[in-house]
């Protein structure tokens, strides 16, 4: 069976979107996932996207990261999938229902209420959550924010000082993380602007996470460190983020299809 695909990426960060809407994929599984998204033996991506119908939005979006666990929510995918989609949507994630639509060259995304209990991140037992009391090695007091997909926040002189690549691992699988973690490394350059790197579970460094711009944000709004409209700068470009007065977040930036394809479905079964 021949299954087509279309290969995106939001600011470098790339996906394998499979449309299953008018017609079902075969089922997808971790080593399905795995397989796909190996750059030396499959298509290669940061994630393997699934469209799929819903009952209570205009489609529904499942995530698979390269070590194939599945993700409730990813913003750059979900700006890629409102424009394979053509217009205005909703999208039914694992992480909650969010809305897209097209705004100016690029989407914007309701990416729903952020979440800051202790328990909602989680974390394995009580602490704040806006400064926490915890640190690894030069990376102390983070912030934790949960935006359908669970963060940490560190704020650094210099982004690009750190260790991420040594460090990220390090906190993502912290016993402190039950579900382990997404690690962001953000500085705070003016009120309306910062810089950010970050260290995904189960991708690991990526040119650019949506939902750790916004959690990172969030994280600097909520400390006095920033307005309620930001600019965040990943390596891939910028993103522009919004926390309104309603409690949402609202995601903006850009999408694009870079090639489409198709594959053998038992080559990777």
């Amino acid at each position: 069976m021949r299954i087509p695909f279309t290969k995106m990426h939001g600011l470098g960060n790339d996906f394998v979107v499979l449309d299953g809407r008018a017609e079902a994929l075969p089922p997808v599984d971790a080593r399905v996932a795995a397989a796909l998204a190996d750059r030396r033996t499959g298509i290669g991506c940061d994630q393997l996207v699934l469209m799929e119908p819903s009952e209570t939005a205009t489609f529904r979006m499942r995530i698979f990261n390269p070590d194939g666990s599945e993700v409730g929510a990813c913003g750059n995918a979900s700006r890629a999938v409102a424009l394979l989609h053509g217009g205005p949507c909703t999208i039914e994630t694992g992480g909650g229902l969010i809305e897209a639509r097209p705004e100016g060259d690029g989407i914007a995304v309701d990416m729903g209420q952020p979440r800051f209990g202790w328990d909602e991140i989680p974390l394995a037992y009580a602490m704040d959550t806006l400064s926490m009391p915890v640190g690894w090695e030069e990376l102390e007091s983070p912030a934790a924010v949960n935006v359908g997909n669970p963060h940490v926040v560190f704020f650094v002189p210099d982004t690009d000082a750190v260790e991420l690549d040594r460090l990220g691992p390090l906190i993502e699988n912290d016993l402190l993380f039950p579900e382990r973690i997404n690690v962001n490394v953000a500085t705070v350059t003016n009120r309306g602007a910062m810089r950010l790197r970050v260290w995904e579970r189960g991708a690991g460094l990526t040119r650019a996470c949506g939902t750790g711009a916004c959690a990172s944000a969030v994280a600097a709004m909520r400390r006095g460190l920033a307005d309620r409209t930001v600019e965040v700068t990943l390596p891939g470009g910028p993103l522009t983020i919004a926390w309104g007065e309603d409690g949402s977040i609202t995601m903006t930036g850009p999408a694009a299809e870079s090639f489409r394809g198709s594959f053998e479905w038992d080559d990777f079964a």
